[in-house]
C-alpha cells in the first residue's frame, strides 16, 4: 500500500466510518463466540462468567475502544460542521484510530500486565485477516506515523492548545473558564503544599467553591440548586481535577448525596437537606464500604436497629472520604437481619457534628481512625466504627427500609461518570506538567522535549485524553438526556482511570530521577491517579458490570 502524499490521510472521516465498521462486526463475532460460553437460555450464567471471566472482561474493553472510536468520529464530525476542525484535531482523530486499531487487532491492554487478544476469543488468525478491511489497514499503517506523532508534538509544544472539546454550548464554555480561573489562583498554588503536609483543603477554598455553585451545579433550582446537567458536571469536575484531584472530589460528596436524595427522599427530605448541600452549608460523606465486604455490598454487617423513633446503629466502616469534617452521612446499614443479600439494606440520612482537629469524631456512639495514604489526601480517609450512634427514624432515606441498595444503584451512573471527569482532569494535569518539563529540562544542549522518546510519549498523552474526554462528555450527554447509561458511565471511567495513571506514569518518567522526588508536583499526581482505577468500582469489578450489561444489551 502506498504511503498517502499527504500528513493527514485523505477523506479522514470517511476513512474512519469504514473502519468503524468493520470494527463492530469484528465485535459482533466476538459477542457470538462469547455468548456461546457464557449465555445460557438468553440469561449469562453466572459461574460461566467467572469461569471466562479473561475474555468476559476483554470483551468490555474491546466494546470500551469501540465506543470511544465512536465518540472521536463524531467529535470530529462536529468540528468539522463548526469549521473547527483543524489540522490538530483531525490528527489527534487519526492517531487515536490508528492505535487503537493496532491493539484491536493485535493486543489490548486490559492494565499493565494483562493482554486481551483476539486468540483469547477463539478467532485464529486466518480469520483475524478476514476480519479486517482496507480502511483499517489504511489507518493502522499511516495513521499515527513518526512525522504524525512529531507534528502532533509541534502543535501541542506552548502547552496551550490540546485541541477543541466541541462542547457546543457557550454557557459551558464559560463555566469551563470560570473555574479554569478559579482553580489558577486559588488551587493550583497550594495544591502541592496541601499535598505535602496532608492537610485538609483549607475550609475557605470550599466556601468559595460554594459561592460558584459547585454543591448545587446539578441540585433543581426548586431546591436551591443551578438545574444544569452532567455534561456541566464534568466541565467542573474535570477542571477543579486539573488543578487537585482533592478539590474535584469535594463535589463528589454533595453529588452522591444530592442524588440519593433527590431520586429516593420524602419530600420533606428533600426541602430539608437539598437547598443546604446546594448551598455548601452541609457537606456530606458517603458511608457504605465495610472492612471485609470491598464491592461486595451485599454482605454489609452494619446493623441498624429501629427503638422507638430512632435507628440505633451498631458496626464498622472502612474508606470514608472526608468523615470528620463532614455535617452529614449518607450510611448504608442493614436494617432486616433476617434479608442477608441487598433486601435488607437501607440508607440512613446520618447528621453528625463537625468534627475537629481535636475532637474529630465528638458523636455520641461514633469514633474513628485517619487511614494514611499515598494520595489523595485533601479530605483525608477514615475507618469509622458505631456502637449505639442514633439517628431519627424520620431520616431513613424514602421512609421505606430495604431500598437502600435500589437507591445507591440509581446514583451510580451519576458517580462514575464524574469520577471518569476527575480522571480526564489528572490525565491533563499529567500532560501539561510532563510538557512544562520536558520544555525547560536542558540536557545535551536543547530541551528534552526535541528527543523523540520524550515528545512521542506526550503526542500520544494528548491524543488519548481527548479519547477519554470525549466518551466522558458523551456519558454525561446520555445522562442528561434521561437514558439508561450504566454502561457508558462504566466505560467513561474504566478507560479514563487507565488513561490518568498512564499519562501520570509517562509524565514522570519524562522528568527521569526528579520525577521521584517529593518536591516535584508530578510525585502526587502520579499517587493521586492511582486511585481513579479502584474506587467508585475497581476496574475488574467494571469491567464485569460492563460486560454482563453488554452481553444482555
Amino acid at each position: 500500500m502506498q504511503m498517502p502524499a499527504k500528513l493527514i490521510i485523505p477523506d479522514l472521516l470517511h476513512t474512519c466510518e469504514k473502519a468503524l465498521y468493520t470494527v463492530r462486526g469484528l465485535l459482533d463475532v466476538i459477542k457470538e463466540r462469547l455468548s456461546a460460553k457464557v449465555m445460557v437460555d438468553g440469561k449469562v450464567d453466572s459461574a460461566a462468567l467467572e469461569q471466562h471471566q479473561f475474555a468476559a472482561h476483554g470483551y468490555a474493553w474491546y466494546c470500551t475502544y469501540e465506543a470511544a472510536l465512536t465518540q472521536m468520529l463524531a467529535w470530529g464530525k462536529r468540528l468539522e460542521e463548526q469549521g473547527s476542525f483543524t489540522e490538530l484535531e483531525q490528527l489527534l482523530v487519526q492517531a487515536a484510530y490508528s492505535e487503537y486499531l493496532h491493539q484491536i487487532f493485535g493486543g489490548l491492554p486490559m492494565s499493565q500486565g494483562e493482554m486481551v487478544r483476539l486468540a483469547d476469543f477463539d478467532i485464529e488468525v486466518r480469520q483475524r485477516q478476514l476480519l479486517q478491511s482496507p480502511q483499517t489497514t489504511l489507518l493502522r499503517e499511516h495513521g499515527y506515523t513518526n512525522a504524525c506523532k512529531k507534528r502532533i508534538a509541534e502543535l501541542i509544544q506552548d502547552g496551550e492548545h490540546f485541541g477543541h472539546l466541541g462542547l457546543q454550548d457557550e454557557t459551558l464554555d464559560m463555566v469551563r473558564d470560570t473555574f479554569r480561573k478559579f482553580c489558577e489562583e486559588q488551587v493550583v498554588p497550594h495544591a502541592h503544599d496541601w499535598h505535602l503536609k496532608d492537610e485538609l483543603i483549607p475550609i475557605e477554598i470550599i466556601a468559595q467553591m460554594a459561592e460558584l455553585g459547585v454543591f448545587g451545579l446539578t441540585i433543581p433550582e426548586e431546591y436551591g440548586g443551578h438545574g444544569m446537567g452532567k455534561t456541566a458536571m464534568c466541565v467542573v469536575t474535570e477542571e477543579l481535577s486539573r488543578a487537585y484531584i482533592g478539590v474535584g472530589s469535594l463535589g463528589t460528596r454533595s453529588e452522591i448525596a444530592a442524588e440519593l436524595i433527590r431520586l429516593g427522599g420524602t419530600e420533606e427530605q428533600k426541602q430539608k437537606y437539598l437547598p443546604k448541600i446546594a448551598a455548601g452549608d452541609i457537606l456530606p460523606t458517603a458511608v457504605f464500604t465495610e472492612p471485609n465486604t470491598g464491592s461486595d455490598l451485599a454482605s454489609l454487617r452494619t446493623r441498624a436497629v429501629k427503638q422507638g423513633d430512632e435507628y440505633v446503629v451498631t458496626g464498622n466502616k472502612t474508606w470514608i472520604t472526608h468523615a470528620s469534617r463532614s455535617d452529614l452521612m449518607t450510611l448504608l446499614a442493614r436494617t432486616n437481619p433476617d434479608e442477608k443479600g441487598y433486601r435488607g439494606l437501607s440508607m440512613l440520612l446520618a447528621e453528625k457534628p463537625r468534627g475537629t482537629d481535636d475532637q474529630p469524631f465528638p458523636a455520641e456512639g461514633m469514633d474513628g481512625g485517619e487511614i494514611k495514604v499515598l494520595g489523595y489526601r485533601g479530605m483525608k480517609e477514615y475507618e469509622l466504627s458505631f456502637d449505639g450512634f442514633k439517628v431519627p427514624a424520620e431520616n431513613l432515606l424514602g421512609g421505606q427500609e430495604g431500598q437502600g441498595f435500589k437507591q445507591l444503584m440509581e446514583t451510580f451512573e451519576s458517580a462514575r461518570i464524574q469520577t471518569a471527569a476527575r480522571a480526564v482532569g489528572v490525565a491533563q494535569n499529567a500532560l501539561e506538567t510532563g510538557l512544562r518539563y520536558a520544555n525547560e529540562r536542558i540536557q545535551f544542549g536543547k530541551p528534552i522535549y526535541e528527543f523523540p522518546r520524550v515528545f512521542t510519549k506526550l503526542a500520544w498523552m494528548a491524543v488519548e485524553t481527548m479519547v477519554a474526554r470525549q466518551l466522558t462528555y458523551f456519558a454525561g450527554e446520555e445522562k442528561d438526556s434521561d437514558r439508561r447509561c450504566d454502561i457508558e458511565a462504566g466505560m467513561a471511567k474504566l478507560l479514563a482511570a487507565r488513561v490518568a495513571w498512564s499519562n501520570a506514569d509517562n509524565a514522570l518518567q519524562v522528568h527521569g530521577g526528579n520525577g521521584y522526588a517529593e518536591e516535584y508536583q508530578i510525585s502526587r499526581i502520579l499517587c493521586d491517579a492511582r486511585i481513579l482505577n479502584i474506587f467508585e468500582g475497581a476496574a475488574e469489578i467494571q469491567a464485569h458490570v460492563v460486560a454482563r450489561g453488554l452481553l444482555t444489551r
